[in-house]
């Protein structure tokens, strides 16, 4: 199943549904997947009206691709204007993943602070690919094409604090506008930024992620790209600091990240 087919499956079976292999990474399911049917199963709770603002991710232990998981969502408070859910995926009677979501309606405000800009890097067809190749790149990149604008690629060795370029989905169905799920699914396709520190191959995973998506969201297509960028803010002790940024290919802001990765060197 491609990206677009989990997500149409988590909502007809959420009590049971196995992320393909072909969505792994390592001994574990890709977590932009893992948070993206969490994510779909807690939008369903919420009203339409009440956008979402921000998830808080917690990747508990890894999912085990090929294993039926239970993907839950409940309400926690609905005030007013602004809803608070709890996610899950629970396997084997354990949970997997955790995310709590805040979801509110806009409200009039004399503040408005635009974005800063994004990054200028080459064009899509002038940076080069991350490509899939069996048993060395994560299977889930199969998915997703990456092209580098920014920074070293993973393992290379690159002192460089950034990380990033261009992404957008490869060989799924066609989606004419994408939303929150998708954009985790782009966001967490690249690796963690300190992994261009290393001069050799390291495990590296993200321990917890906070997203934040700018409303109204703009509308992009499954087949236009997207601009990521990473900064490391600080690494030490075998944990890493990252924040990063999704823009569309024209510079509108979509995303805020932030996470706090692991690396095992």
């Amino acid at each position: 199943m491609d990206f677009f087919e989990l997500l149409e499956q988590v909502q007809r079976t959420p009590e049971a549904l196995s992320i393909p292999p072909d969505w792994g990474q390592g001994r574990a399911s890709f977590g932009g997947v893992v948070a993206a049917l969490i994510y779909a199963v807690m939008r369903g709770k919420v009203p339409a009206d009440r956008q979402p603002r921000s998830l808080a991710i917690t990747f508990v232990a890894p999912v085990t691709p090929g294993i039926a998981t239970s993907f839950e969502a409940e309400v926690l408070r609905a005030g007013s204007s602004v809803s608070q859910v709890l996610g899950r995926a629970v396997q084997n009677g354990q949970v997997v993943a955790l995310i709590q979501g805040s979801f509110g309606t806009p409200r009039s405000s004399s503040i408005s602070v635009p974005a800063l800009p994004a990054p200028v890097i080459k064009a899509p067809e002038q940076s080069q690919e991350l490509p899939y190749i069996p048993q060395v790149t994560p299977e889930f990149t199969r998915h997703l094409v990456l092209r580098w604008g920014l920074g070293g690629l993973p393992f290379s060795g690159n002192p460089s604090r950034e990380m990033g370029g261009w992404v957008r989905f490869r060989d799924q169905q066609r989606v004419e506008i994408l939303d929150e799920a998708h954009l985790l699914g782009l966001v967490d396709a690249w690796p963690p930024a300190v992994l261009s520190l290393l001069d050799k191959p390291a495990p590296g995973s993200s321990l917890t992620w906070t997203i934040e998506f700018i409303q109204p969201l703009g509308k992009i297509s499954s087949e236009q790209w997207c601009l990521y960028r990473a900064e490391i803010e600080h690494a030490r002790d075998g944990y890493g600091h990252v924040a990063a940024a999704l823009w569309s290919a024209e510079g509108q802001l979509l995303a805020i990240s932030r996470q706090t990765v692991t690396v095992f060197d």
